[in-house]
């Protein structure tokens, strides 16, 4: 793999293409876990031409590769992700004005959080919901982040992709099957570059009332320690946390890797926790809730990189 990243990185240099590029780069410090094995070639982009030359630099040489935002909702293999991982750090804002409101264009590696506290601050309603969530609008997008009574898909009015096939599109919110932490996007093989958001003026010290609130209310009920966020779905008409906690697992740990004492939905890192720890966790998870409840906890966050087959099926589920 050392070779295939060489030489990668002599294509780019050829072709001109930006980007800070680490062979066998550590992914433990790119992910919120603080766990995961090297990429075998991780590359940070910053600009939309980069993001765009680097995939199809991938799909020239026919090597296979990941496009990650920030790193919030991975669990990511302690052997790493064997291909290249490239880190979507593209974040413009665009504004523009439309009479019912305010339409934002959003480059798809920008914070999320960042752009709630701006807009609640500019007296722009409707992503104030997120200024908990540390994950990027690509990614928020991509899963479909919501909290509060707030999801992207109230808001999200187009997205700009770059397609499987090479081709960029624009395609309408209502076509991206966006649904309770999912979409299209998790079964297609696109790239999302930018996306559009309509908002509306609000008062910005309501706005301000509501963010303080939310934080407080994550501060109070979320642990500090490194994690994912939830771990788990919340199945219809239930709480993930509850069953867990009910099935008296609150607490419990296998090596670094504990179920947060605070809320039940989290795995947290305690400071040397592995994949494999928390891959144990979750698998015991899933056996004690349906043992004791008789349903089958989903997992919300996404197992990424080089997973045994037999290890990856009984964690996920399938």
């Amino acid at each position: 793999m050392k070779e295939m990243a060489l030489s990668l990185l002599t294509r780019a240099k050829e072709e001109g293409l930006g980007g800070r590029a680490l062979a066998d780069e550590p992914l433990a410090g790119h992910t919120s876990y603080r766990i995961g094995g090297p990429a075998d070639l991780y590359v940070v982009v910053r600009g939309e031409e980069d993001l765009l030359g680097w995939v199809a630099l991938a799909r020239k040489e026919e090597v296979s590769y990941f496009v990650m935002g920030r790193g919030t909702n991975l669990l990511v293999a302690d052997e790493g992700i064997r291909e290249i991982v490239i880190e979507n750090r593209c974040r413009g804002v665009r504004s523009l004005t439309r009479s019912e409101g305010v339409l934002l264009r959003v480059q798809a590696g920008g914070s999320l959080s960042s752009l709630a506290h701006r807009t609640a601050k500019e007296g722009l309603g409707g992503l104030e919901w997120a200024v908990g969530i540390p994950g990027s609008i690509g990614g928020a997008i991509v899963n479909n982040a919501g909290a509060y009574g707030g999801s992207i898909a109230q808001q999200l009015q187009e997205v700009t992709l770059l397609n499987g096939q090479g081709f960029l599109r624009r395609i309408v919110a209502s076509e991206l099957g966006l649904g309770y932490r999912t979409s299209r996007f998790k079964g297609e093989s696109w790239v999302i570059l930018s996306a559009d958001f309509a908002l509306q003026a609000e008062s910005r010290d309501l706005l301000a009332e509501r963010v303080a609130s939310y934080e407080r209310e994550r501060r109070r009920s979320q642990p500090k320690e490194p994690s994912a966020g939830s771990v788990f779905k919340n199945p219809e008409g239930g709480y993930a946390g509850r069953l867990i906690e009910e099935a008296g697992l609150k607490g419990y740990r296998i090596g670094d890797a504990q179920i947060s004492p605070l809320h039940a939905n989290y795995i947290i890192n305690l400071g040397q926790a592995r994949a494999r720890d928390v891959a144990a966790l979750i698998r015991l998870t899933r056996e004690r809730v349906w043992k004791k409840h008789g349903v089958l906890l989903e997992l919300e966050i996404e197992l990424v990189g080089a997973w045994g087959p037999e290890e990856l099926a009984a964690t996920i589920g399938k």
